[in-house]
């Protein structure tokens, strides 16, 4: 099959009207950064932020090799893998190596392709990091779709580089050329204590160091008693920075509980989280789609904050998804916390997939359930 970015698709991420795997920011970005790349050897081309692969394959397809990509969404990863194998061309499924967000990503680099994060936070952390291990010649394409820009993403570069050039806008994208790079840093959480929990968090993790008012609200009213104490790990699923997870480990000193989220950033925070508590022995954090990676009926406790966003789009199919996945883990009997933004009415998916549900409580904006499975 010929190269073609139109044929990119999201699987396994959700697909569905309005949700594409590439727009025109992915375009301008590979346009502007043509001839940089054309010039770079092997090696010296790293893809951070690709949502679906089209970045990466698109510059793959224009004969970069030994490309180096972060995702942070493991379906993007996914995804990439996938797109990659749809054209038959083991030239191209071979041009990248996906890679953890840490120096190794951009050591030596001489063209970055980036794909804006809406966090400045993030954007802080790759940056800084570009900064202190690419090339000193390097050149970074930054770019995004101009709704979700903002001017102080470019002040957000220029601390880490001499030069920042933006683009014509093309079809509501734009993009931002970065050279010249000085005071480099590696990656570390950001803390913050809140009542006795010390919260850390990498750019890019959901809510950053504080705590939203849902897991607020959440934290207020869990049980005091977990199903299965000693017999089996509760679950905090879409883990975030890992609060729910180091907030049940304290309460409870003998619970081990398991979190997973598929955000990369997430997970690294969730990790620094429980190390900064001193329950890092008994919160075990993976990067996972859902639960994709534990058995059926093997929990009894799952704690659940679910995300209304698929990268920048409102998608109200994510929650019944989780909702699906956690009914399948929990055994009989078990219970699935959730709290949810009262507006999006989750409690008859809770009841259809899961099963009876009775509301903990409630505020101005937020709902807590608990869901038994039948």
């Amino acid at each position: 099959m010929t190269f073609d970015l139109e044929v990119l698709r999201r699987w396994p991420d959700v697909e569905g009207p309005g949700l594409v795997a590439m727009d025109a920011a992915d375009r301008l970005i590979l346009d502007e950064s043509d001839a940089a790349r054309r010039g770079a050897a092997d090696g010296e081309v790293a893809v951070i932020g690709d949502t679906h692969g089209a970045l990466a394959l698109g510059a793959a397809a224009d004969g970069a090799r030994r490309i180096r990509v972060h995702q942070d969404a493991l379906t993007g990863e996914r995804a990439l893998a996938a797109n990659a194998r749809r054209f038959d061309d083991e030239e191209l499924a071979t041009a990248f190596t996906s890679l953890p967000l840490t120096a190794d990503v951009v050591r030596g680099a001489r063209v970055v392709l980036l794909r804006l994060p809406r966090a400045l936070d993030a954007l802080r952390d790759v940056a800084g990091l570009i900064a202190a291990h690419a090339a000193a010649d390097v050149v970074v394409f930054a770019g995004g779709r101009i709704k979700h820009m903002s001017l102080t993403m470019t002040d957000v570069l220029r601390t880490h580089f001499d030069r920042v050039d933006v683009t014509h806008a093309r079809q509501k994208s734009r993009v931002l050329v970065a050279r010249g790079p000085h005071d480099g840093r590696n990656l570390e959480p950001r803390r913050e204590m809140h009542d006795g929990l010390i919260v850390c968090a990498f750019g890019g993790a959901f809510a950053g160091t504080s705590i939203d008012i849902g897991t607020r609200l959440l934290l207020q009213h869990l049980p005091d008693v977990i199903p299965g104490v000693g017999t089996d790990a509760a679950i905090d699923l879409a883990c975030g920075t890992g609060v729910v997870a180091a907030t049940l480990a304290l309460r409870h000193p003998v619970l081990r509980v398991y979190a997973c989220d598929e955000s990369a950033a997430a997970v690294a925070s969730a990790r620094a989280t429980a190390q900064a508590n001193g329950v890092a022995t008994r919160v075990e954090v993976v990067q996972d789609d859902m639960l994709s990676m534990r058995t059926d009926a093997s929990a009894s406790f799952i704690a659940l904050n679910p995300p209304f966003h698929s990268g920048s789009a409102v998608n109200e199919g994510l929650a019944p998804r989780m909702f699906a996945d956690a009914a399948r883990v929990l055994r009989p009997g078990g219970e699935l916390w959730t709290v949810w933004n009262s507006a999006a009415q989750y409690r008859p998916a809770l009841e259809r997939l899961v099963g009876p549900t009775r509301q903990v409580a409630r505020n101005a904006k937020f709902t807590v359930a608990a869901s038994t499975r039948r």
